[in-house]
């Protein structure tokens, strides 16, 4: 995908942004945790970063809500991760589901579908009584649930492919979730619900094309979303090296 005189955001830059970005966050959440980071030979806990670190930078859950009333941290947390293993998973994930999401509803629409069904996710979890959580997950199971509202909604051929892929997903992420430990399956099962609703809210290109409230709605949030994790990490540096 190339630049045009058209647009200055394509899906693949929108897809290497947001990568980019969970990558960023996650280092600087190694270099302020410092001393306190993990670095266990466990897959599943090598390189994670302090739980205070986490807390101030936006993750979300009881502790950050209830206490600190970080309702901003339902945003947040889906640009944070709790250990090597966990963003690349994310990560190779995201670049599997997204372009399929962009694809058929539209990068805009896309990144709405990401945000607001990761806030559900998170505010589930919150509901679930869950003390702290952080992940792309849940907006990665919001995307998910888009385009398994989409498969089941469009038919034919494509349709049935795509709501077949969909379901193998959801049945995985369903193991992962009593098999591996510390998932938050509240906030799997919530971002996947807003992924639902959104995809049949939003519609999909088949339905209506892309609009300019699309677009504004969307332009809203990423910058919402950079806004606040400007200000956690600009915060978290004053606080750990003032």
């Amino acid at each position: 995908m190339i630049f045009s005189k058209k647009t200055l955001l394509t899906p693949t830059l929108l897809l290497k942004g947001i990568i980019y970005t969970n990558l960023f966050l996650f280092v600087i959440s190694l270099i302020y945790s410092g001393k306190n980071m993990v670095m266990s030979i466990n897959p599943f806990y090598a390189l994670t970063p302090s739980m205070d670190v986490l807390n101030f930078l936006g993750a979300s859950g009881t502790i950050p809500i209830e206490h600190f009333h970080a309702w901003w941290s339902l945003i947040t947390a889906n640009w944070l991760h709790g250990s090597l293993l966990h963003i690349l998973f994310n990560m190779l994930a995201l670049r599997t589901v997204a372009p399929l999401v962009m694809n058929e509803f539209g990068l805009f629409r896309m990144f709405t579908i990401y945000t607001i069904s990761g806030a559900a996710g998170f505010f589930l979890s919150y509901v679930g009584n869950v003390p702290l959580t952080i992940g792309a997950s849940s907006g990665l199971c919001g995307l998910i649930g888009a385009l398994l509202y989409f498969g089941k909604s469009r038919g034919g051929d494509w349709g049935q492919r795509v709501f077949k892929q969909t379901s193998g997903w959801i049945i995985s992420l369903l193991l992962f979730g009593f098999l591996i430990p510390n998932i938050n399956n509240w906030g799997h099962g919530g971002g996947l619900l807003g992924g639902i609703f959104l995809g049949w809210a939003l519609g999909y290109n088949d339905t209506r094309k892309e609009s300019g409230p699309d677009k504004v709605i969307s332009l809203i949030f990423m910058g919402l979303t950079a806004l606040l994790l400007v200000r956690s990490v600009v915060q978290g540096f004053f606080l750990i090296f003032t």
